[in-house]
């Protein structure tokens, strides 16, 4: 014998026990605010919050659900929503927390790219933040463009630099474009860039990711505010992160700016496989065990003398092998 109730079946059984099947549903999360979860199901989306036992588990983040991540959920008597599990991701991104207790943030879950938004004026994006991160997106398995924002900004000064990091990030492997949202310079490749793909914008405070989704996406009015003249750095305006939907096929994730980026996970001697060109080149070199800091036959510092591995980059990689903070690591 079976009675349906509120969405549940109850079966009553020989042993007049009740076995009480509730009916899951699932949907993608779209926005996360901490302690709630905006959770995407068909055209509709409902607010959930997480069954406490993902609090309880051993996880090293301060967040266990992120952006991105497909969910099973319960609807409630008041509407909301109860999340009760999380579907096996294919990939996720962390950043290291700012909270002193927890290791990690996740930002987003179940990516297709990641477009690495980076300025060289109002503000500057530092290299070694531009290779924390990438390195941290190549040890997630997620791959990563390099988009050069605000180029109407530059002047003939500029130029050199702005070579200088192309001809770096290009003979790592990454693509790079330069943009420019004011003068659409860029836009209509960064528009086939994104197309039909699930696509995580990071980067700096003030770099413009929120803009360039207004670009996009004009009808979503995302708030936006200007970087500050005095500290030429970003405020923030994107306080999580949270996903949107351009057409049936693209998806942009808008996350908060990111002022520092500290590796997770990852040992002294893990971090060089993460350096596409310096893995590559690692191979030649005469002990299999090179750190490529000092040992006679490195290939890797003989690319570097020979231009083939940007100086930025090999300054980067040594700067994070000898980072006694484990912080950032660890």
């Amino acid at each position: 014998m079976c009675i349906f109730l509120a969405g549940a079946k109850i079966r009553l059984l020989h042993n007049f026990e009740l076995q009480i099947n509730i009916d899951l549903k699932k949907g993608l999360v779209v926005k996360s605010t901490g302690s709630w979860f905006t959770v995407k199901d068909g055209e509709e989306t409902i607010s959930c919050r997480m069954k406490g036992k993902f609090r309880t588990k051993d996880i090293k983040t301060t967040n266990p659900i992120a952006v991105g991540d497909k969910v099973e959920y319960e609807e409630q008597e008041d509407g909301t929503g109860l999340i009760t599990n999380i579907e096996e991701r294919n990939n996720y991104i962390i950043r290291r927390s700012t909270s002193f207790h927890k290791e990690a943030h996740l930002l987003a879950a179940n990516v297709d790219q990641v477009l690495l938004l980076l300025t060289l004026k109002m503000p500057v994006t530092l290299p070694e933040f531009i290779d924390r991160f990438l390195v941290t997106a190549e040890a997630y398995h997620i791959k990563s463009i390099l988009i050069i924002n605000k180029t109407d900004l530059l002047t003939e000064k500029d130029i050199p630099k702005l070579e200088q990091i192309e001809e770096t990030y290009s003979l790592a492997g990454y693509q790079c474009l330069k943009v420019s949202l004011t003068t659409s310079e860029g836009t209509d490749e960064l528009k086939k860039i994104l197309k039909g793909k699930i696509s995580l914008i990071a980067g700096n405070s003030g770099v413009g990711k929120t803009t360039l989704i207004n670009y996009f996406a004009p009808q979503l009015n995302l708030k936006t505010a200007e970087v500050s003249s005095a500290h030429k750095s970003g405020k923030h305006t994107t306080t999580f992160s949270e996903l949107f939907v351009l057409d049936e096929s693209t998806y942009i994730i808008d996350s908060p700016g990111i002022r520092g980026f500290g590796l997770i996970d990852l040992s002294a001697k893990e971090i060089g496989l993460y350096f596409p060109e310096i893995f590559h080149i690692s191979k030649n070199c005469r002990f299999y065990d090179c750190s490529h800091l000092h040992e006679p036959g490195c290939e890797v510092i003989e690319a570097v003398k020979q231009g083939k591995i940007g100086e930025s980059r090999y300054r980067s990689y040594v700067n994070m092998v000898m980072d006694d903070d484990e912080k950032y690591r660890k």
